[in-house]
């Protein structure tokens, strides 16, 4: 899956996000390149006391520089957002790898990026990996590595009350939001499809590059709905208070680190050290921070 959300067409902040937030996330293949000027954010990472047979193994290149360069997309609230400074990243997903690193005796560097940029940064250098609710699929495993460390779905979510009376059967002809590059996106493309199929009008799909401007597409009255990631979803009903959840979570599926496709024995060691924050408290500690506990998983592992 995969996205978040930061403003409302008013100014008001949607999902706790700054209002200078930027990037996105969630889930299809990124194909272009580049990220953004947005400071990067690096610090030490938080957990439990470094593992030294786990820091062993750390990659040489990475132990030199004695940091991980992680490309995300900011702006997938409670996933990935951007603090009031910003531009610190913060995030459930930001707390669990810092506590993986912390693990491999490494500090981590976020870098905000659009999303469906971060996967050609990871393979061409940019990034040392991608870390930003990036749902694992045949398609992404066939260009990277991906490590298995969350699950979530799909939640359609509509203005509060729900006053179009949109049902997931009736969208045809109407306006619905989702972000670039997510399986989200895709999801929505193939349901117009359906409508023009049968004759009837296509979805309006209003297809943004952060989920903070397809939260407030909604909220604004832009689109009658948007679907994201069931986290993101349900966090932006929560900060809002103008949203409300339309059926049921569907579709869930774990998310994944990004690791390049020649550093198999890295994305290896990062189970290991997931292994370890579960093991200490660490892993869960970080998704009851953000009330996102009923996602975790305890089978971490390389292109499940």
């Amino acid at each position: 899956m995969r996205r978040m959300s930061l403003i409302a067409a008013t100014g008001v902040a949607v999902a706790g996000l700054a209002l200078s937030a930027c990037g996105s996330n969630s889930m299809s293949n990124s194909s272009s390149g580049g990220g953004n000027s947005t400071p990067a954010a690096s610090g030490t990472a938080a957990g439990g006391a470094v593992d030294q047979a786990l820091a062993a193994k750390v990659p040489a290149k990475i132990k030199s520089a004695g940091k991980i360069v992680i490309g995300t997309d900011p702006t997938y609230a409670p996933n990935e957002m951007l603090a009031s400074d910003g531009k610190t990243v913060i995030g459930f997903d930001v707390d669990v790898f810092n506590a993986v690193a912390a693990k491999l005796g490494l500090k981590t560097e976020w870098q905000p990026a659009g999303f469906d940029t971060i996967i050609l940064g990871v393979t061409s250098g940019k990034y040392d990996m991608g870390v930003s609710s990036f749902t694992i699929n045949p398609d992404r495993k066939k260009q990277v590595n991906m490590v298995s460390y969350y699950k979530a779905g799909t939640q359609w979510v509509v203005a509060k009350g729900n006053p179009q009376k949109v049902t997931l059967d009736n969208l045809c002809g109407k306006a619905v939001g989702a972000q670039k590059g997510t399986v989200q996106a895709d999801d929505l493309a193939a349901r117009s499809k359906k409508c023009t199929d049968a004759g009837k009008p296509a979805i309006t799909m209003v297809i943004q590059k952060g989920q903070d401007q397809v939260t407030s597409d909604v909220v604004s009255g832009k689109t009658v709905a948007m679907l994201a990631d069931s986290p993101v979803g349900l966090y932006a009903i929560k900060q809002t208070g103008q949203l409300e959840a339309l059926g049921d979570i569907y579709d869930s599926a774990p998310y994944g680190y990004v690791v390049p496709k020649d550093q198999t024995d890295f994305a290896n060691l990062l189970v290991e050290a997931l292994k370890a924050t579960k093991a200490d408290g660490s892993y869960e500690a970080a998704l009851k921070k953000y009330a996102v506990e009923k996602g975790a998983i305890d089978n971490f592992a390389v292109n499940p």
